[in-house]
């Protein structure tokens, strides 16, 4: 997961570099006023969706497999433990019930 992170985060800052290479050479267009910075952020934010989506497929393919995995330990380790609880009721209740037949 953290390699899918830091290469989508890579194709943000290559996009990042090359608009705002674009908007300072005047072949794509400045923001209004101050807004420059936000417009270049926004523009490759936009620009670099798609290209990861395209170009990070596999990874991101790897990435769920590895999440699903992960949750379903998650699940199994859950349901495990449930079942040591219900174990335990299940004994105390029979212990319960020994001790006041007896009484």
């Amino acid at each position: 997961m953290l390699r899918y992170t830091l290469m989508r985060l890579g194709i943000f800052v290559g996009c990042l570099v090359v608009v705002s290479g674009l908007v300072y050479s005047g072949l794509a267009p400045r923001g209004l006023g101050d807004s420059n910075g936000m417009w270049v952020v926004l523009l490759a934010l936009v620009l670099s969706a798609p290209i990861s989506f395209v170009v990070l497929r596999k990874e991101r393919d790897r990435a769920s497999v590895g999440i699903v995995q992960r949750v379903d330990r998650m699940k199994a380790n859950l349901e495990a433990n449930r079942s040591q609880e219900d174990d335990a009721v299940d004994e105390a209740a029979r212990a319960q019930g020994r001790t006041s037949q007896a009484s």
